[in-house]
């Protein structure tokens, strides 16, 4: 059986049904391979970054991991920044890079190049994945493929790279056998008995429990379990950036997202809060502000996390770490028979919090432009119940995490540690090809947009169901609301003056042959322009900021912009 062909035929095994990639000279035999297969469409992309995040939208959309092909050298570095974002996101994509034969690799010379776009990729990618390897001993492929597999689908899950010769795709093998599907792996149950029984003690015994949801709760399974906890404990909870849409969010009981650009009122209850459950989450800066509030230190923080070390390196002196998969935690004995409620006075404060530091009243008071925050408002309203919300990276990503509200099904992507601008239509594709029939809202800025154009193509060309949502101020705003703050305003790169410029999206649309709505207020959204393909610009005049931020070196329970004095509410 010739190699690339059994490379189709395990991709079939594992339930893959797409594949997103750019081809090219060195992996034109495995495109071959996939052009004749029954069971996988090979979805070609007009750049490999737009292919390698569609990849991981349709491994976070579909509950599979990904799967990405790139041409050698530049095809290959053209797929880093999506493998730096599948590694820190935990995110499952199998990427395979076409090689020149191994006759023409340099291998140990110490020259600088043999082959044509011969480039070490597995060499650069190695810290920045779970797996990385030159597969080039046609013997050993089929071992490869289910090491790069099991390893990247154990948890932490994350990204696996196979590099692979040109030779070594056209090889015969001597292989007869199907391929077997390769079953998650999962670590055996970690849980000490005596580490949870504390932990519960403490959350018994708390005078104002917490809880922050994070990314751990990506499996299904275990969102279901961790609101059957949270629904019988009563207990307060936020998500983290990466846990909004995995878990409901239209419950008394959920307070907002917490962090630097988190609600205020969740950041609050977070910074009063005695002990802190942490469910599937890293506890990073992005969530407690680079200076640890003296408050912080108060809390005892109950860490559940199957890496340990994030709980080993952490920025919370007074912690209780529970090194385990989320699921053995709330399957533990102990943990399904926990049911004591938080006290009255804390949830009488959680309720103030809500109602008094709402999200609404920092925008009424604060916001330089209140248009973003009140489109997004609209989007929860009009948009369905299964919704799934993908949004890229800046303003638009802030706005959207504080304002949408996730109920039950509803879903929301994002980028958390790498943070790439171009993120959200790549992947907005690749969840639509994994949910072909699921209304998928993407919602970006101009300067993502722009630079994510490639990715219109696909929308077009196979009618996907996604309506994205351009919000555009005629800047990168993130940046220039930074600028105001720390360099006088000078807004260079991030405005006309400063030599930056938008496109005329109306035009991108036509050339794109994609339906287009220009609106100004959120009262020009209706229900019935979600329903994509289509691309809808919301046009902002004057300054945009995010409210409230969390400014350099203050503390969670101190964002900006400060609240007056007497209002403080404590």
């Amino acid at each position: 059986m010739k190699a690339s062909d059994y490379i189709v035929r395990f991709l079939e095994a594992q339930g893959i049904e797409y594949v997103f990639g750019y081809q090219g000279g060195m992996i034109t035999h495995l495109v071959d391979s996939l052009y004749r297969s029954r069971r996988i469409k090979f979805i070609q992309c007009y750049h490999e970054q737009s292919a390698a995040f569609a990849a991981e939208g349709y491994a976070r959309a579909s509950g599979k991991f990904g799967v990405c092909i790139t041409t050698s050298g530049p095809g290959a570095t053209n797929a880093i920044t999506s493998i730096g974002n599948a590694y820190f996101d935990s995110i499952p994509v199998l990427y395979i890079t076409g090689q020149v034969n191994s006759g023409e690799y340099k291998y140990n010379r110490k020259i600088r190049q043999l082959g044509f776009q011969e480039t070490d990729i597995v060499s650069v990618v190695r810290p920045i994945s779970k797996w990385a390897k030159l597969a080039d001993s046609p013997d050993h492929l089929a071992t490869d493929l289910k090491n790069a597999v099991s390893t990247m689908l154990t948890p932490r899950m994350g990204p696996a790279l196979i590099d692979l010769p040109m030779d070594v795709q056209r090889a015969e093998l001597k292989i007869d056998e199907t391929p077997e599907k390769i079953r998650r792996i999962c670590f055996p149950d970690l849980i000490q008995d005596h580490d949870v029984t504390t932990a519960l003690a403490a959350l018994a015994s708390a005078k104002r429990p917490f809880a922050i949801c994070g990314g751990g709760l990506s499996n299904v399974d275990v969102q279901k379990d961790a609101g059957e906890f949270l629904a019988r404990t009563k207990i307060p909870y936020a998500v983290s950036l990466m846990g909004k849409g995995l878990i409901p969010e239209n419950s008394d009981q959920f307070v907002g997202m917490v962090g630097c650009y988190g609600n205020r009122a969740a950041n609050l209850a977070l910074s009063e809060a005695d002990v802190v459950l942490c469910i599937g989450t890293r506890l990073d800066s992005r969530q407690t502000g680079r200076r640890t509030s003296p408050l912080l230190k108060n809390i005892l923080f109950i860490r559940i996390d199957i890496d340990a070390h994030e709980i080993l390196d952490n920025q919370v002196p007074n912690q209780i770490g529970i090194v385990a998969d989320v699921a053995d935690f709330f399957h533990h004995r102990t943990v399904q028979a926990f049911r004591q409620p938080p006290p009255l006075a804390w949830m009488a404060r959680i309720r103030f919090l809500k109602n008094v530091r709402s999200q609404r009243e920092d925008v009424r008071r604060f916001a330089d432009s209140k248009v973003p925050y009140e489109v997004l408002e609209a989007l929860s309203e009009l948009s369905e119940n299964e919704t799934l919300f993908v949004a890229d990276i800046g303003q638009n990503q802030m706005w959207a995490a504080q304002t949408l509200r996730c109920g039950s099904g509803r879903g929301f992507l994002t980028s958390g540690g790498m943070a790439p601008m171009a993120y959200a239509i790549p992947a907005a594709v690749g969840a639509a090809f994994a949910n072909p029939e699921r209304q998928i809202v993407c919602i970006c800025g101009d300067g993502g947009f722009h630079m994510a154009l490639q990715s219109l193509m696909l929308i077009s060309q196979y009618a996907l169901r996604i309506a994205i949502i351009v919000f555009n101020n005629h800047a990168l705003g993130m940046i220039t609301q930074f600028q105001r703050l720390y360099f006088n305003g000078n807004l260079i790169g991030t405005s006309a003056d400063g030599g930056y410029l938008v496109p005329d999206i109306a035009h991108l649309a036509t050339a794109y042959g994609i339906p287009y709505r220009k609106i100004r207020t959120a009262d020009a959204l209706t229900k019935q322009m979600l329903n994509g393909p289509i691309i809808i610009e919301v046009e902002i005049d004057g300054l945009t900021s995010v409210v409230p931020k969390l400014e350099f070196n203050r503390s969670l329970d101190d964002m900006t912009p400060s609240w007056p004095i007497g209002e403080e509410g404590r």
